[in-house]
């Protein structure tokens, strides 16, 4: 019934605030206008809010406000996306799950979400906090068939493209914090990215990135330890944010990202989008991962998407991973 209550919901968002007929979804639909009602009854104690116009139908007035399947799905819909797209109520860790679905045989692309993990995983083997049922947990799973050197730059390159999607949807500039963190304008963690590949001898045979990105967390919302430097979309933009439409969006952005990768159009414009969103430019920064740490002023990336650093000798060094620490000047 699930495909029912979003085929009611689609026929709501293409009304856009407009009344819709019971007995035109009733015989679009090829059911009754008792198991119309049946239906907005249901999706009412789901949360959302019908008004009720004489001889009209009924109007669309409210929706929840944590990600809900069949209105995802909906606006998914609406966007054309076509791989397979699954929200579960709880999971270990999204990535973890698309590894299991892939190991299974599952058909790729498709993509894996969850309203909570109770094992979410960042980079590093770090916990991401993942209790809030309004932000996203999400991960896409692809079956590529490249080079494992073409895999370099590719998390960089998916992190350009939601920076650049979230400007263009919300009108906010979001900042990538080399290798894998998005910022909001005041410096704030609204997201962070885990990418995790299989590989065979000479080609990337399995490929997960996973995304956990704040949607309409607020500071109240997270840990004590993580209230003073996490944020989301909606604390950063100051205005109520639509979680199901946002959700279907960033997805879509970043299927059509991986299209690009995939197809190498990504490099045309990779160098101009790390210019308008590299946080770290001319910065004073610490990377250290493995052995001594490395200290100098970012000077930008190379063509796989490592870092240039200029130490205090004036010698350039290039940096492949690490984690990055802000110098005080």
């Amino acid at each position: 019934m699930a495909d029912l209550d979003s085929s009611i919901l689609l026929a709501f968002l293409e009304a856009a605030g407009e009344p819709v007929s019971g007995d035109r979804l009733a015989k679009e639909l090829g059911v009754s206008r008792v198991a119309i009602w049946s239906r907005l009854e249901r999706l009412r104690a789901a949360g959302f809010s019908f008004k009720a116009s004489t001889r009209k139908g009924y109007v669309l007035k409210s929706v929840p406000r944590e990600i809900n399947a069949a209105l995802l799905d909906a606006h998914l819909r609406r966007l054309k996306v076509a791989p397979s797209v699954e929200l579960l109520a709880v999971v270990d860790s999204t990535n973890s799950e698309a590894e299991r679905r892939l190991a299974a045989g599952g058909e790729a692309p498709f993509a894996v979400l969850a309203r909570t993990q109770r094992a979410g995983r960042g980079r590093l083997g770090r916990k991401w906090h993942s209790t809030h049922p309004g932000n996203l947990y999400l991960s896409l799973a692809f079956r590529p068939f490249i080079p494992p050197e073409r895999l370099k730059p590719f998390t960089l390159w998916m992190g350009l493209a939601l920076c650049a999607h979230v400007e263009k949807s919300l009108g906010l500039k979001l900042g990538l914090k080399w290798p894998n963190d998005l910022q909001s304008p005041d410096g704030r963690k609204v997201a962070g990215m885990l990418t995790e590949a299989r590989l065979d001898a000479d080609s990337v045979r399995e490929l997960v990135f996973g995304l956990g990105l704040n949607l309409t967390g607020q500071p109240k919302d997270f840990p004590t330890e993580l209230r003073a430097t996490a944020g989301s979309l909606e604390a950063a933009g100051g205005a109520p944010l639509d979680v199901n439409r946002e959700a279907a969006a960033v997805i879509a952005a970043l299927f059509h990202a991986w299209e690009q990768f995939a197809e190498g159009g990504w490099s045309r414009s990779f160098r101009k989008l790390w210019s308008a969103y590299d946080v770290l430019a001319g910065k004073s920064v610490r990377v250290g991962l493995r052995g001594d740490p490395v200290a100098g002023i970012v000077e930008g990336i190379d063509d796989e998407g490592s870092l240039i650093l200029r130490t205090s000798g004036g010698r350039k060094t290039v940096v492949s991973s690490g984690e990055v620490t802000l110098r005080k000047p």
